[in-house]
């Protein structure tokens, strides 16, 4: 009965009306399969083999109940964020960037920051240049690409009449000739990209003006990465550049939060000379001051030092910084990808040890930051599924997501406040919206999660019947379950609803019986599956089982819920990923903002 579940889950004594058979059930071994009460505990989610009790046949019951009583943690509303590489000026989509369709896709993750940084950032030079033929050189000989450039440069000064946020619809002729290029410039960046050379990058203000007014109508707050290779003789920074810059974007009034360099760790295989931790925090001490010396960023937020996966080396450059520098950075920041997307293979999203290193990397940088500046907010910048530009078919496919969902419990969980997503659009297949402009399996993801999920993080408490392990087999947690306070921006759910999201990678289909606090309410389902023949290769998505895709350039579709009457158990699909809401449980947690 539900009353039995109830009192095994909550480890209650049992009351006199317990029926006399309980005890026998409650013997043979309700095991605890995962348990996120306590943000340690994340790292360790291995089931405890347990004895199968008489007449269960091989099948998983699991029990779910929530803390709603109070959070564990508290994120900040722009904990999933976007990147975008400096690589699109070289490829030429900046010029696109005042789409109507980008701007409506990039609005439906809002709110959110968009960092705009990558292994190109410290090649990147600014030059205050607004003439439009100029800046980009001239209309080049052949006649496809002078009506090409001829095309970008109207479209500048069609934009440059509007007021407020500026919007262009590219005509298809042009959008096809920018793609023709991009593909060609792919090549080109791949190329510096496996040869760790990288050339020389020109923004100009006209550019810059692009990136802002991208950031500012699609609700995004920009974070630029200024250069930190320009270097003075005796290896301080020079700031020269980053300070007409700076003047430049106060003077057109641009709130924009900063940061010094990229992965500053590597530097010495980009250039063949180093740059220790003490010697960045110097020159973010420098920055501090320049930002202070300019009103309209004298109380802008900086952040640093973005440093690549925290191996021996990297940590020991992390202390040095935050000696120097920990207490002038508003928060501290790192990277991470999973796997290199050169090798990569559709098994290796589904792999549970793959999923659990990030826990590693957290619990090491958090031990840093907690010994210099304890309470300092942690970031994870630039994260991406694989490294080397992804893999197609793979990194843009719907089985990336585990990692990507994976990846937003977990830093979650473990009080991680922001986390930057690597990219919006870019050269590759790391992004979430492809060189069509068509929203990508882990947008469809993302946008689900911007919707569905509030800041505060709950405790979730799982048991469950486990078949007996095979002699030496190690059982990892395939299924794992998040849960968060509903985000108070979806006004379809009354205060107090609680969200959870769920990843099955089982080849099989579980089922959760929903206990506590949860039990018999009304739950909301969201389940997203690859639609189409290609499985979990599908770059296309289907909710609830009806196909996602854009209604027009400025429209988004409705994601319409599939209502699970009260107390029906949760089905769980093999190898999929769910949102649940479940209604009107008024959890204490989350009444209140």
């Amino acid at each position: 009965s539900e009353l039995i579940r109830g009192f095994l889950l909550s480890g209650m004594p049992c009351p006199s009306s317990c029926p006399p058979g309980l005890l026998a059930l409650m013997a043979p071994g309700l095991a605890l399969m995962a348990t996120f009460s306590l943000p340690s505990q994340a790292g360790d989610r291995r089931a405890l083999p347990v004895e199968k009790p008489p007449g269960v046949k091989g099948r998983t019951l699991i029990l779910l109940d929530v803390n709603t009583k109070s959070p564990v943690r508290i994120i900040s509303e722009n904990f999933l964020s976007l990147q975008l590489d400096p690589s699109i000026i070289h490829d030429g989509w900046l010029d696109f960037l005042s789409s109507r369709r980008l701007v409506t896709l990039a609005r439906g993750l809002a709110p959110a920051f968009l960092r705009f940084a990558g292994k190109r950032t410290d090649f990147l030079q600014f030059h205050n240049v607004k003439n439009p033929a100029k800046s980009r050189g001239g209309p080049g000989p052949d006649y496809y690409l002078k009506n090409y450039e001829d095309d970008i440069v109207r479209s500048d000064i069609a934009l440059d009449k509007q007021k407020g946020c500026k919007i262009a619809q590219h005509p298809d002729i042009m959008l096809e000739l920018q793609r023709e290029k991009a593909a060609q410039m792919h090549l080109v960046l791949l190329k510096e990209q496996f040869s760790n050379t990288y050339s020389n990058l020109t923004l100009t203000a006209r550019s810059l003006d692009k990136l802002y007014n991208f950031a500012d109508c699609s609700g995004l707050h920009l974070i630029f990465a200024l250069n930190a290779l320009r270097r003075n003789p005796n290896n301080s920074w020079n700031s020269s550049n980053a300070l007409s810059l700076l003047k430049y974007s106060a003077s057109k009034k641009y709130n924009i939060s900063w940061e010094l360099g990229n992965e500053p760790n590597n530097y010495r295989t980009l250039i063949g000379r180093s740059v220790n931790g003490s010697q960045l925090g110097k020159d973010y001490i420098q920055l501090r001051s320049l930002l202070q010396l300019i009103r309209t960023y004298s109380r802008a937020h900086l952040y640093g030092p973005n440093i690549g996966r925290p191996r021996k080396n990297v940590i020991a450059f992390l202390e040095g910084f935050m000696k120097v520098a920990g207490g002038t950075v508003d928060a501290v920041t790192w990277q991470h990808y999973y796997i290199d997307g050169r090798v990569a293979k559709v098994t290796d999203f589904l792999k549970t040890r793959l999923l659990d290193t990030l826990s590693d990397q957290i619990r090491k940088i958090q031990k840093v930051v907690n010994t210099y500046t304890p309470g300092k907010k942690i970031w994870l910048e630039g994260v991406g599924t694989t490294s080397a530009g992804g893999m197609n078919n793979l990194s843009d496919s719907y089985a990336a997501g585990f990692l990507w969902l994976n990846t937003l419990g977990l830093l979650a969980s473990q009080g991680i406040d922001v986390v930057v997503r690597h990219s919006f659009l870019d050269h590759g297949h790391n992004h979430l919206v492809d060189q069509n402009f068509n929203p990508l399996p882990d947008y469809w993801l993302s946008l689900l999660y911007k919707r569905l999920i509030g800041p505060k993080v709950l405790a979730i408490h799982v048991a469950g019947l486990q078949r007996k392990p095979r002699p030496g087999r190690v059982i990892r947690d395939k299924l794992r379950i998040y849960a968060h306070c509903t985000s108070y921006h979806n006004h379809n759910y009354v205060r107090g609803s609680i969200t959870l999201y769920i990843i099955n990678l089982h080849r099989s289909r579980k089922k959760i019986k929903l206990a506590g606090t949860l039990r018999d309410k009304i739950v909301h389902q969201y389940l997203l599956q690859p639609y189409g023949k290609d499985g979990l290769h599908s770059k296309l998505v289907q909710l609830n089982g009806q196909p996602l895709a854009m209604v027009d350039d400025g429209t988004l579709p409705e994601l319409k819920p599939r209502p699970l009457r009260a107390g029906r158990t949760l089905v769980i699909p093999p190898l999929t990923m769910s949102f649940y809401v479940v209604k009107n449980v008024n959890a204490l947690a989350c009444r209140h903002r």
